[in-house]
């Protein structure tokens, strides 16, 4: 496969009566990428934190999220236990590595922590998020065993912690800050944008929740 790509190209360089090691011509193409202008951005996700996480709120819960606010890490497990007991649903809880989310005081909960990937039989699952969009109400969850990608999945319930600092106006402002984050060569494998819980209306339109993922999806924003 890479000697058929590196054949096309020679071919293609030859037409053009260039080299590969034409380093005036790469720097021009790195300067257009580097100050290449932004498209139109809609304006429904701008503001300051507080009214952009009020803009995610109400385009999350218009999509079938449930949305709460704590004030802090400290309230997150008190949190999260309540949303489980008032949907009868079990005291278990499945999450990958995140030091942010093993930080918390589980102890004070009775929940039942589990770690790791799951397999198929968790059904309920907390995520760390890292960051939001309040143009759709969308989560930005990265890949790694952080903040396994199959508990976005596979759970029936999927929690996710998102910090208010961290909501962004719009797609290009997240992946701008992605980039910044991870920097080149280290962006993580999979980039999941979460949009409300999973559905599909496929078979005779009837909308049905659970399709391809959790039925319940439940963001708890922090600060």
């Amino acid at each position: 496969m890479s000697e058929a790509r590196d054949d096309i190209l020679a071919g293609i360089r030859r037409s053009l009566g260039v080299s590969a090691g034409d380093t005036a011509r790469r720097q021009i193409v790195e300067a257009r990428i580097a100050t290449a202008a932004r498209g139109i951005l809609p304006q429904r996700g701008e503001g300051d934190v507080a009214t952009r996480a009020a803009t995610f709120q109400a385009q999350a819960e218009s999509v079938s999220a449930s949305v709460a606010h704590v004030a802090s890490d400290a309230d997150l497990p008190a949190e999260i236990a309540r949303f489980l007991r008032e949907n009868n649903l079990p005291a278990t809880l499945r999450m990958g590595e995140d030091a942010r989310l093993a930080a918390l005081p589980w102890d004070a909960t009775a929940l039942d922590i589990s770690k790791g990937p799951s397999k198929g039989d968790d059904l309920n699952a907390v995520s760390h998020a890292e960051a939001g969009v309040a143009e759709t109400g969308t989560l930005v969850l990265v890949s790694g065993s952080h903040n396994p990608t199959t508990l976005n999945f596979l759970p029936d319930n999927h929690i996710v912690v998102l910090r208010a600092e961290t909501i962004a106006a719009n797609y290009e402002n997240v992946w701008t800050e992605l980039r910044k984050r991870f920097g080149k060569g280290l962006m993580p494998r999979t980039v999941n944008l979460i949009t409300g819980p999973s559905r599909s209306a496929d078979i005779e339109q009837k909308m049905l929740l659970g399709a391809h993922g959790p039925r319940r999806l439940h963001i708890v924003v922090v600060g």
